[in-house]
């Protein structure tokens, strides 16, 4: 029995959601969002209230049934309050800027590392050390959020480098440190 598949999905006041056979469509305040639903889940859309149900208990549609659930409740989460991730940058020397819609990164290397806003997603730089990735879709502030910080990934040493706000870096000590 999935316990998170099961659970009831109420829509905020703002929000509309347009469910056409596998296709749903979110519409809120700060965006749009559309997903194909695989052929096995049934979504319903009752009274302001979307119910996510399986046709059995194979396992194939056990592990599809709380993944939609949680997809379809991002998707409404997005577009009525949008998904941020925050970035910290450590190392003398490294910081960021936001030029227009490209963010330049000074990461150590011998030139800057310019990378432009994807649709649908902005970077907020508010200080130099700072990066803040917001946008409604969950999936790509993820993405872009990592993809910046594989550029310069922290390391263990001394602590360098581009790292989550809440990610805790174990650090090592070096060769005279026995």
């Amino acid at each position: 029995m999935s316990r998170i598949g099961n659970k009831p999905i109420t829509v905020p006041e703002g929000v509309e959601v347009k469910i056409e056979g596998q296709n749903i469509t979110v519409k809120g305040p700060k965006g749009t969002l559309e997903r194909n639903v695989h052929n096995n889940i049934n979504v319903e859309l009752k009274d302001g209230i979307i119910n996510v149900t399986r046709p059995n208990d194979e396992p194939f549609n056990r592990s599809l049934h709380g993944l939609t659930r949680t997809l379809i409740n991002n998707m409404i989460e997005g577009v009525s309050k949008e998904f941020t991730r925050e970035l910290q940058i450590n190392g003398v020397g490294y910081r960021a800027a936001k030029q227009g819609k490209t963010l330049v990164l000074t990461l150590g290397y011998s030139h800057p590392i310019k990378m432009d806003e994807p649709d649908g997603i902005t970077y907020d730089v508010p200080n130099p050390n700072t990066i803040i990735v917001r946008g409604v879709d969950k999936e790509l502030v993820g993405e872009c959020a990592a993809v910046i910080r594989t550029k310069r990934p922290p390391e263990v040493y001394r602590g360098k480098g581009i790292k989550y706000a809440e990610e805790h870096i174990r650090r090592k000590e070096g060769k005279t440190g026995k």
